[in-house]
Order: C-alpha cells, then structure tokens, then sequence
C-alpha cells in the first residue's frame, strides 16, 4: 500500500511553547517507551476523566480526577507522534489508523461521563460529542483529498480545548452555588449545560464556515460538465 503522510499543520495559540516542551519530554524518556505505550496512555486518561465525571455525583472533588485525566490525555495523545518523529520511527498507516480512532473513543469516554454527572444532560453532552465527530470527519476527509491533516482551527486546538475543560471544571469546584441554574419552560438547564452548549455551537460552526469555504474551493477545483 502506497502512502504519502499527510502534512500536519497546527496554528493555535500554544503550539510553539508546547511544541518545545514535548520535543525536550520525549528526548528524556526512556528507550523501552513507544509510541503505542503513549497511545495508550492518552485512552487511560479518557476513561479517568470519564470516571470522574461519573463519580462527580457523589461528590464535586471527583472533578479533580476528571481534570488530572485530561492532563493524561494530553501527554499521551500529544506525545505519541512527537516521539516517533524524534525517534525516526514514523509508521504513517498504522499510525494514522491507530490514533485517530483512539481519538474517536477518548471523545465517545468522556462525553458519555460527563452526561452522566449532576452537571450536565445527556442530550447536551451528545450535541458536543455531534460537534466533535462533524468536525473530525471533515477534518479526515480534507487530510484525504488535500493532503493536509488541520489540527487547529481559529488558533485553537486540542490542548486549549482541554485547558478550557480543566478551568470548567475548575469553577465548578469553587463556586459557591454548584447547583445554579436556569428554568427554561418547566425544564431546568444546570450552568455546565451552557458551557457545554457553547463549546457544541463553536464546534458546529467552525465545521460550517470550514464546509463552505473548502465547497467552494473544491468546486473550483472540479467544476461540473457542461452540457
């Protein structure tokens, strides 16, 4: 099978400081460490954040371990690739197939927990999860016909995701009324809602704007048959 890897481009506002910081991480990590290891490092911290989520409803501290999951997640799932390319140890089928559906999964975790929390509704948390497949699979779909895999979109990536998230988090734990929330008609929408409704919104509308920027591009590209 023939296989070109895909230009990676990723613009958002840390990627040069974290870029910086992982090169150095993996260069110290032991030689028994892979890429694979890492892979799976960054799932575990899925499934600890979508765990904590899940226990939040005996108990707001439990957040703290959801936050300590995404910073797993991170290390794992940002370190992976930084490690192969350090190492000259790429394998970009293989790679490309493993990650990004571990990607899907770690999406699927930690919604699904955080829709089983106090804090936010399992339809609201499904709406995120729509957002971030939409936009994943266009993502996809563009790295085939492009060639170019986008990770950030409006200088935003994964990692200042996750840093929203853990500040979310955050105040949840310190505010003084964790319960606040809004009677809309006879259904009570908690605050966590809306954050999580916004984050669905920005996810949605990235993937529109992205969707008929590149429609149009495309369309150039391939114009119909005249008749």
């Amino acid at each position: 099978m023939e296989h070109k890897d895909a230009i990676r481009v990723l613009n958002s506002i840390l990627s040069t400081k974290e870029k910086e910081i992982l090169i150095r991480i993996a260069r110290k990590l032991p030689s028994w460490i892979n890429s694979d290891h890492l892979t799976w490092l960054g799932l575990f911290g899925a499934v600890i954040s979508g765990v904590g989520y899940f226990l939040s409803n005996w108990g707001d501290g439990f957040l703290w371990l959801s936050s300590m999951g995404f910073v797993i997640n991170w290390f794992g799932d940002s370190l992976d690739g930084t490690l192969a390319r350090i190492r000259n140890r790429q394998r970009p089928v293989y790679g490309f197939f493993l990650d990004h559906n571990i990607d899907g999964i770690t999406a699927f975790l930690i919604c699904i927990g955080a829709g089983t929390s106090p804090y936010v509704s399992f339809s609201s948390a499904l709406l995120l999860l729509a957002g971030y497949y939409l936009l994943s699979i266009f993502t996809y779909i563009n790295t085939y016909l492009k060639g170019e895999f986008k990770i950030s979109y409006g200088n935003l990536g994964p990692t200042e995701l996750r840093i929203v998230i853990i500040l979310i988090n955050t105040l949840f734990i310190i505010m003084p009324d964790r319960n606040y929330g809004i009677d809309h008609w006879g259904v009570y929408v908690h605050l966590y809602d809306y954050f999580v409704l916004g984050i669905a919104l920005i996810l949605f509308g990235i993937f529109f704007f992205n969707f008929l920027k590149e429609k149009k591009r495309f369309g150039k590209i391939d114009p119909p048959h005249k008749a």
